[in-house]
């Protein structure tokens, strides 16, 4: 079945199998809404075993990558809903950072403004994250009165700057600049505005031309090993390694290097 989202973009480079999202209510600052949160969700499912593609850049349209729930379409509706119902979308939020998480493409986030609420959670799921100068971002969920441990957040951010960023992060909700984000390790790197897009589809195009089960075995084992004892890891590594010495792609890279050449991995 084709990629087709209503909610948002999806563009296919054929030439360099990188797929491209692009969050598209610029008058909202691409906020969020129960559609977006399902459609993206869908879509990351899908690219998990979409053959064609070998990475993916998130980013938004407009000045914004994404505000978070949208104040009426998501906040206000929520108030109409039962324990039930309010479980139910709870649980779909955090679907779609798992299902970031368990797609086997690396995800590159392309920040290119506010980051902020569940677009902060959003980011920090994906596996980069470049960011534009003008990227602030904030884990806004205390401001308004919920915790700060939402989406995966209290699992994914001590992981990325560590505990006491990510506690002051998340107990303040306060924005910080896309330099200090920067600077504590949750932005792999900062740009000027201008060279967002180009930054993030280079990226995206030299990952796309690497060994796609190598990448997705690395992306796999960073999140399985936060679980295990050292014994239990080296065990992991030893098993997929040896699997991945048994891929066309390990003996490409020996004859690349023999001929002198850029190796062609499929």
């Amino acid at each position: 079945m084709p990629i087709a989202p209503r909610s948002f973009l999806y563009e296919l480079d054929a030439n360099t199998r990188v797929a491209t999202l692009t969050l598209n209510r610029p008058d909202r600052l691409n906020a969020l809404t129960f559609e977006v949160y399902a459609e993206l969700r869908d879509t990351f499912r899908a690219l998990d075993a979409e053959p064609n593609v070998r990475a993916i850049v998130l980013t938004g349209a407009g000045r914004g990558f994404c505000s978070g729930g949208d104040v009426e379409d998501i906040i206000g509706a929520l108030f109409g809903r039962g324990p039930k119902e309010l479980l139910e979308f709870t649980r779909m939020t955090c679907d779609l950072v798992l299902a970031i998480r368990h797609c086997r493409r690396p995800v590159i986030a392309a920040l290119n403004g506010t980051v902020a609420g569940a677009g902060a959670v959003i980011a920090a799921a994906c596996d980069f994250r470049i960011a534009a100068e003008s990227a602030k971002i904030a884990f806004l969920f205390v401001r308004v009165g919920l915790s700060g441990a939402d989406m995966g957040a209290s699992w994914l951010l001590p992981r990325i700057v560590g505990l006491t960023h990510a506690t002051e992060l998340l107990m303040t909700g306060d924005f910080v600049t896309a330099q200090r984000a920067a600077e504590i390790g949750l932005y792999n790197r900062v740009v000027p505005q201008d060279k967002i897009m180009a930054e993030a589809m280079a990226l995206a195009e030299k990952l796309a031309k690497g060994p796609a089960d190598a990448l997705a075995v690395t992306k796999q084992a960073l999140e399985l090993e936060a679980h295990m004892t050292l014994e239990q890891a080296l065990d992991h590594e030893a098993r997929v390694q040896a699997e991945l010495m048994e891929h066309p792609n390990y003996r490409e890279a020996y004859e690349a290097f023999r001929e002198k050449r850029q190796p062609s991995f499929g």
